[in-house]
């Protein structure tokens, strides 16, 4: 069953340098990215608490000569990794 009170917040992240995300295909370019995280509302406590139930990273996209995007679904320990300083570079392949 799907919790009926959910939110979504968005922040802009910025690597420094190309990067690469588990499942994910290829190395992304260095640049600002947003990304979006899905909580939900843990009901059973006297007090709001949410609980993070799923993380997504904008992706651009280009398609003959379209710009789109793609969202995809990313661990948040990952991201958090290669946010760290020095991480950027941690998670390219090679």
């Amino acid at each position: 069953m799907t919790n009926a009170f959910t939110r979504t917040t968005s922040r802009t992240v910025t690597f420094a340098h190309p990067f690469a995300l588990s499942g994910v295909d290829g190395v992304q370019p260095a640049g600002s990215y947003i990304v979006e995280t899905d909580e939900e509302l843990i009901d059973s406590l006297s007090f709001p608490v949410y609980r993070r139930s799923a993380t997504w990273l904008r992706l651009p996209h280009s398609n003959r000569g379209m710009a789109m995007e793609q969202t995809v679904l990313i661990d948040p320990d990952e991201l958090d990794r290669l946010l760290e300083p020095a991480g950027n570079a941690a998670l390219l392949p090679g």
